[in-house]
């Protein structure tokens, strides 16, 4: 599959990019079909053959994330932006973990609420069991809000521990 992709060139400190087309699996600094332009991130100048990016685009050839922002910012082609990273693995772990604390808390709150709600349906006539199910639809978003609250201070309190690990003077 073909990409057009950036390849870095430059000095250290000074860094020019290159936008080139070439294989996906490819090292962009190794052979490249062709060169369609260049990009200065300091002086945000794109130099590019908007005529042979619309073409290999007509082939089939894709975009790496940052080239579609690129063109796009700079009205080459149309369309939208599109995410360019990913959140760390570290942010994704703590992310599922709070997820799945806030699922137990939540599935063992709906238990109690059902078993709750059975014993009252024996005791109230037909007539009763539509309020009960909005009292347990809103202890259900109570417990909610709790959840997200305590996943939030999660979040918070691991920021913090990480801040604290980190040398501020590095």
């Amino acid at each position: 599959m073909l990409v057009i992709k950036l390849s870095k060139t430059g000095k250290t400190n000074k860094k020019v990019f290159r936008l080139i087309i070439s294989e996906k699996s490819r090292d962009p600094y190794g052979n490249v079909l062709e060169i369609l332009g260049s990009y200065n991130p300091y002086s945000k100048e794109l130099v590019a053959k908007n005529e042979r990016i619309n073409y290999w685009l007509s082939k089939g050839a894709q975009m790496t994330a940052s080239v579609n922002n690129l063109l796009v910012e700079k009205k080459v082609i149309a369309g939208k932006k599109v995410v360019a990273s990913k959140p760390g693995k570290v942010s994704e772990k703590r992310l599922n973990q709070a997820k799945a604390k806030a699922e137990k808390k939540g599935s063992a709150a709906a238990t109690e609420a059902a078993e709750a709600a059975d014993v009252k349906e024996e005791k109230m006539p037909e007539e009763a069991p539509k309020t009960e199910v909005k009292e347990e639809k809103a202890a259900e978003e109570v417990v909610k809000t709790e959840e997200e609250k305590t996943a939030e201070e999660t979040v918070k309190t691991e920021e913090e521990k990480v801040a604290e690990n980190t040398p501020e003077n590095a």
